[in-house]
């Protein structure tokens, strides 16, 4: 019987597990803080056939001893869709990466298809693993996978029938050595398409224009504005362009704010590229609802009003919350995740009333903040969720018409098992406090 090992033993490596077992794999689970550990891993490499290493597991001795005895190392994307090709080869992939909007964009891509009647369902970097899909579901059209930089790090022959990078900004420095390393892996995913895949490009992002050489598919062209003679999607006069006509008003799309304009022009370049009816595609984009702990507007005490962005792990993220609003009081902090955070200091200094600061990289914050001259008696380190709430109820009044936001920056892993607990914390201490 052939033998694999899994790294990591979250969703994705579970996923992985479960297929290889399809497949008729003895798998060894490795995982460092449940189970075999990588040291103790490293002693039964010599028996394996294939390495899967879990997106979020660090590139340690095991992985390298198992390069270093040419054991192929792939990871659970890759391993899924070599399986797809077997038992589904008519299923497509619809291929979603970026720094912010990701979730989104695959979330609704995924609705849309629903709501124009097409079999779809998402996985990847969203919570579901593509390899449990395959195994629960093989009667698909299409699987829209969301993906991270990481899960992209060891792809060989995966490939997207659609893909697309919506943005590059500035993430993960705690992973990689340079931010182009970053960007370079997210660019991955246009590996191995052909002249008969689409590739989605944002025209208006400086860092995808620089990698547009290695895009092998055919170019489908968006940006909130308008810089090419060929472009095929662009934002002009409050209308959405598509080759030349007016296809929908900015005002009624359902999805506010200028990053969400941003993803509704990937959304809509995907339902024509399938040929879904404009009709339904407006319908959609006009009726939809926002995601949850993405700018979601869900509480209120009094005038105040309070803002779940969770899934604001970065500056650029932060940036497109905290511009929504005028002059909202800011909850961030988390990982400390190696980023330049100047962009952050300026924005607060800009454009924040008053800030409440979590989690690990607090600290760093409190102090750029004092450097740069923001009121220190606007900023408070409150460490946790449950202090910023203490502190809030002794300064909010109901009648003053403040919005409180949480947009962390980063991640969350300092203190929750992932941005989704830490959002569903933040509602419920928010209901519970100023109910």
């Amino acid at each position: 019987m052939k033998k694999a090992m899994v790294f990591g033993a979250g969703v994705s490596g579970n996923g992985a597990k479960n297929l290889l077992e399809k497949e008729n794999y003895e798998v060894i689970l490795v995982d460092d803080k449940r189970g075999i550990t990588s040291q103790e891993g490293i002693e039964l490499l010599k028996e394996i056939d294939l390495f899967i290493k879990s997106p979020g597991t660090p590139y340690n001795q095991l992985v390298k001893e198992a390069k270093n005895m040419n054991i192929e190392v792939i990871d659970e994307i890759e391993l899924a869709y070599r399986y797809m090709k077997k038992v589904s080869p008519e299923t497509k992939i619809i291929a979603i990466t970026g720094t912010n909007g990701k979730t989104t964009t695959t979330t609704k891509i995924k609705e849309l298809l629903d709501y124009a009647g097409i079999k779809g369902d998402y996985a990847g970097n969203i919570g579901y693993s593509y390899g449990q899909l395959l195994l629960d579901r093989q009667d698909l059209d299409y699987i829209v996978l969301e993906l991270s930089s990481y899960q992209l790090e060891n792809i060989k022959e995966f490939k997207a029938n659609i893909a697309m990078v919506i943005n590059l900004a500035p993430d993960h420095m705690d992973r990689y050595e340079k931010v182009d390393d970053y960007y370079d892996a997210k660019w991955n995913i246009c590996k191995n398409q052909t002249k008969n895949d689409f590739f989605i490009l944002n025209s208006n992002c400086e860092n995808c224009l620089k990698r547009e050489e290695r895009i092998l598919g055919k170019e489908i062209i968006v940006g909130l504005e308008k810089n090419r003679d060929n472009q095929d999607i662009y934002v002009q006069h409050k209308e959405i362009i598509y080759k030349g006509k007016a296809l929908l008003n900015v005002d009624k799309l359902a999805l506010k704010g200028k990053h969400n304009l941003e993803n509704s022009l990937f959304i809509l370049a995907v339902g024509e590229i399938l040929g879904i009816e404009l009709e339904k595609i407006q319908e959609f984009l006009y009726n939809t609802k926002s995601l949850e702990h993405r700018m979601e507007d869900f509480y209120e005490w009094g005038k105040v009003k309070f803002i779940n962005d969770s899934k604001g792990t970065n500056i650029e993220s932060t940036k497109f919350a905290v511009e929504a609003y005028e002059n909202p009081i800011l909850i961030c902090g988390g990982v400390d995740k190696k980023l330049d955070l100047t962009p952050l200091i300026q924005l607060i200094k800009d454009r924040v009333k008053e800030v409440y600061l979590i989690g690990q990289i607090g600290e760093n914050i409190q102090t750029l903040l004092k450097d740069r001259g923001y009121n220190q008696n606007r900023i408070f380190n409150c460490h946790t969720l449950e202090n910023v709430m203490e502190v809030l109820k002794g300064r909010l009044k109901k009648e003053n018409t403040d919005i409180v936001l949480l947009s962390p920056t980063t991640a969350s892993f300092d203190q929750f098992k992932n941005y989704e607990e830490r959002g569903r914390i933040f509602k419920e201490l928010v209901k519970k406090n100023f109910d």
